[in-house]
């Protein structure tokens, strides 16, 4: 019962590079701090890094969104109800996918990612643990508005963001991601009534220093991997001279803006070229290449509201680390 809806996302020139990813790369290692946006962190190499850091031990947000999801299964049942076409944006591996749909019994799945054979063969596996609940994966860029599929366009929806994704990005983009998917649910639907669209999203909560950087940075080495990967890509697909193994990950607390950063550092001056131009780092100047925003009950609520949101409920896991929040689609006002 699956379908796949193929969208034409990517723009390549004529030697098939991918032309938003080379600007972005040019654009922000021309910059004084040089800086990529994180989601070219995600190509395929990437993607699999990323579920591979979900299973050390110092990377808790998983397991304590995990513990979430089979603790208040019924409860989530009751709030959201059943027969809704779940949304998941930027699905990844859909490891904790399962959980919630066993809870909610929908009526669809739509995963939407832009790395698609990551895509398709989660959506493959996940057919098979639910023959007979139609998936439709669609390839596309989730920060833009999205066309869903005519199978789902009338269902009540339910959007998913797990894994506190949206702490990647600054208020500004965060907020914009926001609004955008309350678009693309809105779709056939109304932002009043009981079916209007709703979103049950993860964001990690503000802790102590040392767990929020081990989360970062762990002993085995896997973030680093997956950071060092952005080079290794540029290099592979850009042309790029990078010399990775003269770079180091690095993971570091900004206590002014409540976020975990990452950076590569330059271990010693370097110098290299990218699709043609020519770059220098000093020693100990680095790419900034991710954040890691984390929440308050106070945040979380001004983000959500900022994008078209109404929070309506929260659980936490046993610890209180991490937060599950479900918002409904706000109507628009024009005054308080």
């Amino acid at each position: 019962m699956s379908t796949i809806q193929t969208m034409q996302i990517v723009d390549q020139d004529e030697n098939g590079v991918d032309r938003a990813f080379r600007r972005d790369v040019l654009d922000g290692l021309s910059q004084p701090q040089k800086a990529i946006p994180a989601r070219w962190l995600y190509d395929d190499a990437g993607s699999q890094l990323f579920e591979d850091i979900t299973q050390v031990r110092e990377y808790y947000p998983t397991r304590a969104e995990t513990e979430i999801l089979e603790r208040y299964g019924a409860e989530f049942r009751d709030t959201i109800g059943t027969g809704r076409a779940v949304v998941e944006f930027g699905s990844g591996s859909s490891v904790k996918t399962p959980l919630l749909l066993e809870a909610i019994d929908p009526a669809a799945y739509v995963p939407l990612d832009i790395s698609g054979d990551f895509l398709r063969a989660a959506a493959a596996d996940l057919q098979q643990r639910f023959p007979d609940l139609p998936v439709h994966p669609v390839e596309a860029d989730f920060m833009r508005e999205v066309d869903l599929p005519g199978a789902v366009r009338d269902l009540p929806k339910l959007g998913f963001f797990p894994g506190s994704t949206i702490g990647n990005m600054v208020p500004r983009t965060a907020t914009d991601l926001l609004r955008s998917m309350r678009q693309t649910m809105l779709d056939g639907a109304e932002a009043s009534g009981e079916n209007k669209p709703l979103l049950l999203i993860g964001m990690d909560l503000i802790k102590d220093i040392e767990t929020l950087e081990a989360a970062y940075d762990d002993k085995e080495g896997v973030t680093a991997q997956f950071n060092l990967n952005l080079a290794r890509r540029i290099n592979r697909e850009l042309g790029g001279t990078i010399p990775v193994e003269q770079m180091r990950h690095e993971a570091r607390w900004n206590d002014g803006l409540a976020r975990v950063e990452m950076h590569l550092v330059a271990e010693k001056p370097l110098d290299f070229s990218v699709a043609g131009r020519d770059f220098s780092m000093d020693k100990g100047e680095t790419i900034h290449t991710e954040n890691s925003h984390k929440f308050t009950d106070r945040s979380s609520n001004l983000l959500l509201l900022a994008g078209g949101w109404t929070p309506t409920r929260r659980w936490l896991d046993e610890a209180g680390r991490f937060s599950l929040i479900l918002a409904e689609a706000a109507v628009p006002r024009n005054a308080p």
